[in-house]
């Protein structure tokens, strides 16, 4: 995602966004230590992608 697409997201949906891949991201994590995943890149790109939510939000916050 994007961070051109984040910025066009309303605050209610990047915070439901953002909670959804917190979980997605957990249980992939879990996932991948039980046995590995075909492609661990997953990982780093959600990763990625809830840190950029996340600093659009704190953006929001802040002004």
């Amino acid at each position: 995602m994007k961070m051109s697409e984040i910025r066009n997201m309303e605050t209610a949906e990047l915070q439901e966004r953002l909670a959804d891949l917190k979980k997605k991201y957990e249980s992939l994590k879990i996932t991948h230590i039980v046995s590995p995943l075909e492609n661990p890149m997953q990982l780093r790109q959600m990763r990625r992608t809830i840190a950029r939510l996340m600093t659009e939000l704190n953006q929001r916050k802040g002004n």
